[in-house]
């Protein structure tokens, strides 16, 4: 089978959900608009997470993995993820589901011309603080980035690989992925999808890394921005 879409699950001591994970990819596939196939990225879990991948990937063709030594964070894993990505399109969601697969199908539809489609969690369902703490973070990342994206934290996005491959990567920057599609002059849209209660494991972010690192990374991605290098080769010989 030749797959257009594969689908990044950054995972981290997230033991609990593995089995989940692979039950609900395994559903999504044979409803999927495309042939899809999944890559776990184990992000140096210190649980069982790890074995749990592997017996998953062995047990289905269609899900493989790759696994860090040490934890480098999600912006590592989603990288990695890209990087080893042969299809024409790649997709992201968080081993937490949170988001469900099925709705892929939903950015599917409107990917047309566009460069990334990314969620929209309209009805979120996390707790007070955690929604109050993303809606600053969103306005703060707005006023840097003019990217016009109102939930950039939604994990649950679709882009082109040859342009996902392209994105030059810092700590953070899955924050700043419909802002770095802008600066090389690509097309986005975001899209509504469903949100879900986390049921199983715990969350790797609280309130510090939700609102002081994303406004540090800004400062880092106007830094980026006004150093960006762009350009254009209208003729060749090779």
């Amino acid at each position: 089978m030749k797959f257009q879409l594969c689908i990044i699950v950054p995972i981290f001591n997230e033991e609990a959900n593995i089995w989940r994970v692979r039950d609900e990819l395994v559903k999504y596939f044979k409803k999927a608009k495309v042939p899809t196939k999944a890559l776990l990225v184990n992000d140096g879990s210190t649980d069982r997470s790890l074995d749990y991948i592997k017996q998953v990937c062995k047990d289905h063709e269609a899900l493989d993995y790759i696994s860090f030594k040490t934890n480098c964070g999600l912006s590592a894993a989603i990288k990695a993820g890209f990087d080893y990505t042969t299809t024409p399109l790649v997709g992201y969601i968080d081993a937490d589901l949170q988001t469900t697969p099925e709705d892929f199908n939903l950015l599917l539809t409107e990917m047309g011309d566009y460069d990334l489609i990314t969620g929209l969690r309209a009805e979120r369902k996390d707790s007070g603080i955690k929604n109050l703490s993303s809606i600053i973070a969103n306005k703060i990342r707005r006023s840097f980035t003019n990217d016009g994206m109102d939930d950039t934290g939604c994990p649950l996005k679709i882009i082109k690989t040859d342009v996902a491959q392209s994105i030059p990567f810092f700590s953070g920057l899955h924050r700043f992925l419909p802002a770095m599609v802008l600066l090389q002059n690509g097309r986005i849209k975001q899209v509504p999808v469903r949100h879900f209660e986390r049921m199983a494991g715990d969350a790797k972010f609280g309130l510090r890394n939700r609102l002081i690192g994303p406004l540090i990374d800004c400062f880092v991605y106007s830094w980026m921005k006004k150093r960006y290098i762009k350009y254009q080769v209208n003729d060749k010989s090779l």
